[in-house]
């Protein structure tokens, strides 16, 4: 797997040296000249100019960093034919100032049509984007086709008549091609500007600004949302949100999702709750006029600010996660009105932290999104598999490496985890991995080339091994109600590679077909807006049984004792805790989720601190096995596992448990449902009063 990013970045090299080389042949071809050269390199480079473009886009980016753009590599192109039929070429002085104005022409249309799609661009981007929302008020319609509106599409294929012409005027000698190609090319240019301007006609303009925050202000008087979801993040922090959309969706009250980046829009998970997305500050006031009353938000960001400003509303902060990071008690959660936290863990943390958050202001509600993750049901059979998940979190923004295991400890643990014939490992990094420190990410890459590598031994020393097969209720033991997610390991049989594989394609079409919006490419914002306007009855409901297969079907079609690098949104982390037998992570969130199911866990330690001063520092390690950076503890955690009467922290677990994510009874959904009751009778008594602000003390 490490020779993955050196094999593209020579393939890339590659194609950049051959476009490079055709260039230096076009212009060897013009200047001695030679016809045969020239026809072939100019038509060669720009075939694989095209080709480039269209299947591996990504090998032109370097291009496009030094300003060697689509129209500036055509533009070259073009005028090394000219000079080479200035040469080759017995041709008029009168036809060759007529294929230069043409091909001046061409490029006129061409900036032309670029600047009408700023226009087309700016036209369609509306001060509020919806999902889930009926819009056809709006009269909204399609975007143009992607082929108008980027210059890097449209330059080098419109202009492909215009170099052939010129080709076979230099190849033949008839000026004829050259007027013939270009003429082409010329009337493309012309009818894709005449056809992106339509999208400025009055009848195809989108609606104005007023009228969009007109149609919004109705929209929220007559769904009267009382509670939303608030969130502010760039790329890659949209699972912060997606955890707390089900919590949501299942409050009583009339809720709904208020984003402040158009990306997030789309990079949002499949809900039935309607979502609105508002840019701008001044157009974020509207809420302060409707019937939102309470706004929750899983994380901190700039902007989240601004939403304070409104004081008919009550904030609550409840994070993305709570782990003994400094970050799950940050200063900034004074600003809200409450802070809900899982347990009194949580409320013990920011009291210790003495950041300014009132203990009044803390409200215990659990974690409702732990609810798919089953309970310990009994150990592994000693004879294996064991399932390990090894899931550290990342560097984090302070660069100090006691935030994560990658890469003081990860690959001695799992070279010792994989040395052992009894795992199976699981590997599931952090996605922000190497984000802000690159060594963390090559650490990374090299633990995910160790499991790739023992994957690849793995069948012939299994077949040398060829251990007992496990009783056939051992499994069943362990499945303790996942039995679907275990698939065909429950029923005591190996699975059948074609069956199950099958039945993986055909889950993840059906997934894929529910939750992938499918839009055509040169689908813009608007577009996208018109056609998820609403969502079909039942298709929550859909998705989630969808999901639910796909997880069955996925863990199915492995390999019962294969290691795995997991990464990407499938399968879940919660899933992924249910195959576990044991969780090595680092402290972050991770653990505290994992202790639901109250199984056996481990966090290594790589802060420089003794054990007890680590366990001391870090409440959620309280009922787990410390690793040091040597793992050499590793073999009596693994016989721990195994044996429960080496477990002796089975206990321990048990009340940390209920100290990091409060009772079982009620139910955390429930005790969720009254924090936000609880939340809107204070803000409701705070709105009747004259001049009252959003703080200044409780009722």
């Amino acid at each position: 797997m490490a020779a993955g990013p050196t094999l593209r970045r020579g393939a890339q090299g590659l194609a950049l040296g051959a476009l490079l080389l055709l260039f230096t042949a076009q212009l060897l071809g013009a200047q001695l000249p030679n016809a045969p050269l020239l026809c072939v390199a100019g038509g060669a480079g720009l075939a694989l100019d095209l080709a480039l473009r269209q299947w591996w886009p990504g090998v032109l980016v370097p291009l496009g960093r030094v300003r060697c753009d689509e129209t500036m590599r055509q533009l070259l192109r073009d005028l090394l034919v000219v000079v080479g039929l200035a040469h080759l070429a017995e041709v008029s002085t009168a036809v060759r100032l007529l294929v230069v104005a043409g091909l001046l022409a061409c490029y006129a249309l061409h900036f032309l049509t670029r600047a009408l799609a700023v226009l087309v661009r700016r036209s369609r981007t509306l001060p509020v984007l919806t999902r889930n929302i009926d819009t056809s008020e709006l009269r909204l319609r399609p975007a143009p086709p992607r082929l108008l509106t980027g210059a890097h599409r449209r330059m080098p294929l419109f202009a492909v008549p215009a170099t052939a012409g010129m080709l076979g005027t230099v190849a033949t000698g008839r000026a004829a091609w050259s007027l013939l190609g270009v003429g082409c090319s010329l009337l493309l240019f012309a009818g894709g500007a005449a056809r992106l301007a339509t999208w400025l006609l009055p009848g195809r303009r989108p609606p104005s600004t007023e009228e969009v925050l007109a149609w919004f202000q109705r929209w929220l008087e007559e769904h009267r949302p009382r509670v939303g979801l608030y969130f502010s993040g760039g790329s890659g922090t949209a699972y912060q949100v997606n955890m707390w959309l089900g919590a949501v969706a299942a409050l009583e009250e009339n809720a709904l999702v208020v984003l402040r980046e158009r990306p997030m829009v789309q990079q949002l998970a499949p809900t039935e709750l309607p979502v609105v997305c508002v840019p701008k500050v001044a157009h974020l006031m509207l809420l302060e006029h409707s019937t939102l009353r309470v706004l929750i938000h899983p994380a901190n960001a700039p902007k989240t600010s601004q939403v304070l400003r409104i004081p008919t509303i009550k904030h609550a902060f409840v994070n993305h996660g709570e782990s003994d990071k400094l970050s799950s008690c940050n200063p900034y959660a004074k600003v809200y009105d409450e802070v809900w936290v899982a347990g009194p863990a949580a409320r013990e943390r920011y009291a210790l932290a003495d950041v300014g958050v009132d203990d009044r202001d803390v409200v215990e509600v659990g974690r409702p999104q732990l609810a798919p993750i089953h309970p310990y049901t009994g150990p592994p059979p000693a004879e294996g598999p064991i399932t390990v998940l090894y899931a550290p979190t990342w560097e984090g923004w302070t660069n100090d490496p006691g935030n994560t295991s990658v890469l003081l400890a990860g690959e001695r643990l799992v070279a010792e985890l994989l040395a052992d014939a009894r795992v199976r490992l699981l590997y599931r990094p952090h996605p922000m991995t190497g984000s802000v420190d690159p060594r963390f990410g090559a650490a990374d890459a090299r633990i995910r080339a160790l499991v790739a590598a023992a994957e690849r031994r793995r069948p012939a020393r299994a077949g040398a091994r060829s251990p007992a097969p496990a009783p056939r209720g051992a499994l069943l033991r362990r499945s303790a109600g996942p039995v679907a997610e275990r698939g065909a390991l429950a029923a005591g049989a190996p699975p059948e590679p074609d069956r199950t594989a099958g039945e993986l394609a055909h889950r993840t079409a059906r997934l894929e077909a529910l939750t992938s919006r499918g839009w055509r490419p040169g689908a813009d914002d608007v577009e996208r807006m018109l056609w998820q306007s609403a969502p079909a009855e039942g298709h929550q409901e859909a998705v989630a049984a969808a999901t639910r297969a796909w997880r069955a079907a996925f863990w199915a079609a492995q390999d019962p004792e294969g290691h795995l690098v997991l990464t990407g949104p499938r399968p879940d982390l919660y899933s992924c805790f249910n195959q576990a037998d044991l969780l090595i992570s680092d402290v972050s969130s991770v653990v505290a989720d994992y202790l639901a199911g109250v199984k056996p866990y481990a966090v290594v330690n790589t802060s420089g601190l003794s054990e007890e001063a680590f366990r001391a520092a870090n409440p959620t390690v309280r009922a787990a096995t410390v690793l040091s950076p040597d793992v050499a503890e590793l073999p009596e955690l693994l016989a721990a596992v195994v044996d429960p009467r080496l477990d002796r922290l089975a206990g321990a677990r048990a009340e940390l448990r209920a100290f990091l994510l409060g009772p079982t009874e009620p139910p955390s959904q429930v005790r969720f449902q009254q924090a936000t009751s609880a939340l809107l009778a204070r803000a409701e008594a705070r709105g009747g009063r004259p001049g009252a602000g959003r703080r200044g003390g409780r009722p």
